[in-house]
């Protein structure tokens, strides 16, 4: 298949988008929503905060018609914990670099260190990033060194992936096929 007729990539961080976090009480008095589900993750014990992911948020993602692909720090452990939480298959992971990615240019271009590895993986496809940490640096590289149309799109870490941020993310990919 061409890059044109395959699906776009959707690559997915995990804290932020799927577990919120960083709400001041003022902005959540009562504490995020927990959740519970029918499936047991491989180890839930690795993070109390499992239970903020909201179930429904799996089958929400497969609407969208991507290819899922985790982009997250959680790397395998998204399949073995999230994955089922979400009612997911396993997914495609993205492979950082060890140690930690630190490029000298990605600080000198202010860019996330995601950016060029996430390009790199799109390989000229179609592609979203859902993140928190996107920035007009992250953009502006994208646009000028992908190929093919890409949506970088920044979730509220506080209120994790919402109704709009879905909306924006269905309407972009519909006009993007």
């Amino acid at each position: 298949m061409t890059g044109s007729a395959q699906r776009p990539l959707l690559f997915l961080d995990v804290d932020g988008p799927l577990i919120p976090f960083g709400a001041t009480p003022r902005q959540r008095p009562d504490g995020y929503p927990t959740y519970r589900t029918g499936a047991t993750p491989g180890k839930p014990e690795s993070n109390p905060l499992l239970s903020r992911i909201d179930p429904a948020l799996g089958s929400r993602l497969t609407a969208l018609g991507c290819d899922l692909v985790w982009a997250t720090t959680w790397m395998d452990e998204a399949n073995d914990c999230i994955a089922p939480w979400l009612g997911l298959p396993e997914l495609p992971v993205v492979a950082w670099p060890e140690p930690a990615y630190d490029d000298e240019l990605d600080r000198w271009d202010r860019l996330h260190w995601k950016t060029r590895l996430l390009v790199d993986r799109a390989a000229g496809r179609t592609f979203v990033w859902v993140d928190d940490e996107i920035t007009g640096a992250d953009r502006a590289w994208v646009a000028a060194h992908h190929p093919g149309p890409a949506l970088l799109h920044r979730v509220d870490p506080a209120q994790g992936l919402t109704d709009a941020d879905f909306a924006a993310l269905d309407a972009w990919l519909r006009a993007n096929r």
